[in-house]
């Protein structure tokens, strides 16, 4: 490696060197400036580098600031603190319960046998007083009765329904007005002398009779027409006659109110 530090010692050997000869010439130019232009070659290298490595930091100070979006609202930097530890809860263990043996006793009959002697006696009454029945004799504790008393609340009370009484709506016989014909009894008597049917009894020379009974209704209409007589074709026609007579009947009243009641009509003609 060139000591730089000692150019002239390097200067007289090209001096020697090119003794004589054309100093002019490039290499005897090129190697008394050698050093110099490898100092400018060192420091325009370095230079060069630092350039690079400086240009992102002299860039990165000319940029716009970064834009922060507030639109989220202030951000809370405060510190939480720290969950504590949660320490799992211990269960203490589950105890079995206690198995509790019952005094039980089995009531299966003995097997017969020939020797009498060796054969197993049943159970008396005082073995099974205290003790459960079952499938094998089991020595323990005599049977707990426990009582639980029923509730027993008060007494349900029934509703008292009340009792409609049915409407009696059949006639009546005792009424304080009696029905009446609309025009009065002698305009219906002559309604019906006009419209029965004498033919069939004409020249008979017979004086036939017949009562008629029927109900006069609350609105003034009549029903159950029936004529008792000892002839029974003068019967129905009587019955005809006043069933087919137009008009209408005043109802009878009783306390002020209509009321349907029994009519009765006797009807007796003399025929030539």
């Amino acid at each position: 490696m060139k000591n730089f530090l000692h150019p002239d010692k390097e200067f007289l050997f090209n001096e020697v060197l090119f003794e004589n000869r054309n100093k002019n010439y490039g290499a005897y130019v090129l190697r008394n400036e050698e050093g110099n232009i490898l100092m400018k070659s060192v420091f325009i290298g370095i230079a060069f580098i630092g350039a690079i490595s400086l240009t992102p930091l002299i860039i990165n100070s000319f940029e716009a600031p970064p834009i922060i979006d507030e639109s989220f609202g202030p951000y809370d930097i405060t510190p939480i603190d720290e969950l504590p530890e949660i320490i799992p809860e211990v269960k203490p263990p589950v105890t079995p319960p206690q198995i509790v043996k019952v005094n039980t006793v089995s009531l299966e009959l003995p097997t017969p046998t020939k020797d009498s002697k060796n054969q197993t006696p049943p159970k008396s009454v005082k073995d099974i007083e205290n003790a459960n029945i079952g499938p094998v004799d089991v020595i323990g504790d005599p049977p707990t009765t426990v009582y639980v008393p029923i509730n027993v609340g008060p007494p349900a009370v029934i509703p008292q329904t009340q009792i409609v009484k049915p409407v009696d709506n059949s006639p009546v016989i005792n009424v304080d007005i009696e029905a009446e014909f609309n025009g009065g009894i002698n305009a219906f008597r002559n309604k019906v002398v006009q419209n029965f049917d004498t033919d069939s009894f004409n020249g008979t020379g017979d004086l036939m009779k017949t009562t008629v009974t029927f109900i006069v209704e609350k609105d003034g209409t009549i029903s159950g027409i029936k004529a008792e007589g000892e002839n029974n074709k003068f019967n129905r026609e009587a019955e005809n006659t006043i069933k087919n007579i137009k008009g209408k009947w005043n109802p009878a009243k009783l306390k002020g109110q209509n009321v349907r009641s029994y009519f009765k009509f006797p009807i007796s003609m003399q025929f030539e």
